[in-house]
């Protein structure tokens, strides 16, 4: 069964759809964690960002795996890297690369294909999962998404900046 949650960022897509995947025991599928992966095999190989051909090279030759509630990339187990600063500063432009977004997209529906899911994230219920079994939006007030990224990142940013960046 295929679960798929879409909203804006601090929406509160990811503390609804764990809280579903723990009372239904499905993996709860974060769409961000596979461009983060994208992401931290690119820093790690020393790609310029600018590099968008090189860039979508690196997503090709990833091999995902999902083990124990883990992402595995290329055989190794990438949860601690994910939220690295050096990731947290690239993956947003990276994941906005086309051919990446499709790459990504098809690896998340091949690993989840015998799976029972709930996934949340990028286009999860229009391009990645259209004919989910359940597919919701999740939505906040600009003031409240700034409010939950100021609390779950204290100190990185002013509540002003973040509602700024939101608002952008």
């Amino acid at each position: 069964m295929i679960i798929a949650m879409d909203g804006p960022a601090g929406a509160g897509k990811s503390t609804i759809a764990s809280y579903i995947a723990d009372k239904m025991n499905f993996f709860n599928l974060n769409s961000g964690s596979f461009y983060r992966a994208v992401t931290y095999k690119a820093l790690t190989n020393n790609v310029d960002p600018a590099d968008n051909e090189t860039l979508i090279k690196i997503a090709e030759s990833c091999s995902f795996d999902i083990k124990d509630g883990n992402l595995f990339l290329d055989g190794i187990n990438v949860e601690q890297y994910l939220r690295l600063p050096e990731v947290d500063r690239y993956v947003a432009a990276f994941s906005a690369i086309t051919p990446i977004r499709h790459i990504v997209n098809e690896n998340i529906r091949k690993i989840t294909s015998k799976m029972n899911v709930v996934a949340e994230g990028r286009d999860m219920t229009t391009v990645v999962f259209p004919h989910a079994d359940f597919k919701f939006y999740i939505d906040a007030s600009v003031e409240a998404r700034a409010r939950r990224r100021y609390l779950q990142n204290k100190g990185a940013q002013t509540m002003e900046e973040i509602e700024k960046n939101i608002k952008e």
